[in-house]
């Protein structure tokens, strides 16, 4: 918890009145609790409570002052603001992007910022979160993602009830003058495209079946292994051609591997196709992050039912995931993120340097040969 910058989160509390009328448990005692929770894969509140109580003697070095309870525990998740947690994840993400910045990373030669854009969805139980209902029987969440594909850390994390189409999102990311935005073609909104396109920012998607278009101009791909065509068209569908007005390039490119063909759309005009290709390819790595947070941090259940309290878990376990990152960063440490998350969690309570935990110690001890042991067969006599 060294790594947070505990005045700012002070700063955060303060804005936001997160101790309004509270005496017994604080902001930082909740996040604590909760980060406790996060990082030791705890079930229920109850669950929470009963571990940390177990240790009374340590709740106070770890910071926490307060009457860790589940009442309290409930009352402060479901009451105070979720953009406490919100600003403080934000604000880990800028400093762990500005760690990795002067880092030699892929695609050196391209001056662009290079983000993934994708959502996925958290199924809910209709009867306990009747506010997020998703279809007629079901309740959803849906966690609206961009990615920056050269660290894989998230910039932008928009969440809304599994009701709202994923495409709306697209008016709330931040458009970077010169980035390049890749999605899928669940994201296609030619009004959206050109608004990108008009801000001076790229994007890169896949086409859709039955798009209608107009040719006019082929260049030569002879000199690409896996490129059928690389074209210059516009849209001449009834409402295409007016939401987009401009040329777009349109890509046909064959994966051997798996023997697809796959189509990309454009409006950058500079990159070789190959590359478009390429980072098109990249865009995979927004689906590793969502896999990851699911199966290693808590946000599949969740500890309480309304919105702010559901929000306030999330963000609290994006916070987690950062800092690991961070941890992993400023102590030069080998391990990857699942080893660095799974050591802390059998030693999150361990008064010990945190570096110590991942300096292999395997050659401290050696094994030194006994005479106690019986012997099988004597070697020593003869046939």
């Amino acid at each position: 918890m060294d790594f947070i910058t505990k005045p700012y989160f002070d700063k955060l509390v303060r804005q936001f009145k997160g101790n309004y009328r509270m005496r017994t448990f604080s902001c930082w005692d909740q996040f604590l609790s909760m980060a406790f929770a996060q990082l030791t894969y705890r079930e229920s509140l109850r669950d929470i409570e009963a571990c940390l109580n177990s240790v009374p003697n340590k709740l106070y070095h770890m910071g926490i002052k307060g009457n860790v309870s589940k009442s309290n525990l409930s009352r402060a998740n479901e009451a105070r603001d979720y953009r406490i947690f919100e600003n403080l994840a934000h604000k880990l993400i800028h400093h762990a992007l500005s760690l990795y910045n002067k880092d030699e990373l892929i695609f050196n030669d391209l001056n662009n910022a290079l983000y993934a854009f994708d959502s996925t969805v958290v199924d809910l139980c209709l009867a306990l979160f009747p506010w997020a209902q998703h279809r007629k029987n079901k309740s959803a969440i849906r966690i609206n993602t961009l990615l920056e594909i050269r660290t894989s850390l998230p910039t932008f994390i928009n969440i809304s009830s599994g009701g709202v189409h994923e495409i709306n999102s697209l008016d709330l990311i931040p458009v970077e003058s010169l980035a390049i935005y890749i999605m899928d073609k669940g994201f296609i909104d030619f009004e959206r495209f050109f608004n990108i396109n008009s801000l001076g920012a790229f994007f890169i998607t896949r086409e859709k079946k039955n798009s209608a278009y107009r040719r006019i101009y082929s260049s030569d791909v002879s000199a690409y292994e896996n490129i059928i065509c690389d074209q210059v068209i516009k849209m001449s569908g009834p409402k295409t051609h007016y939401l987009y007005p401009e040329k777009l390039r349109r890509i046909k490119y064959y994966d051997k591997i798996n023997d697809k063909r796959l189509i990309f759309l454009t409006n950058n005009f500079s990159l070789s196709p190959s590359i478009v290709a390429i980072l098109y390819k990249e865009r995979w790595k927004i689906e590793l992050f969502f896999k990851w947070i699911k199966q290693h941090l808590k946000i599949k259940s969740f500890y309480g039912r309304n919105e702010n309290a559901m929000k306030s878990q999330i963000w609290i376990a994006i916070s987690i995931y950062v800092l690991i990152i961070i941890i992993k960063k400023k102590l030069s440490l080998d391990q990857n993120i699942y080893t660095i998350l799974q050591i802390l969690s059998v030693n999150v309570l361990s008064k010990i340097l945190l570096k110590e935990l991942f300096i292999n110690q395997t050659n401290l001890f050696t094994i030194e040969p006994t005479n106690n042991q019986l012997l099988l067969f004597d070697i020593g006599m003869g046939q």
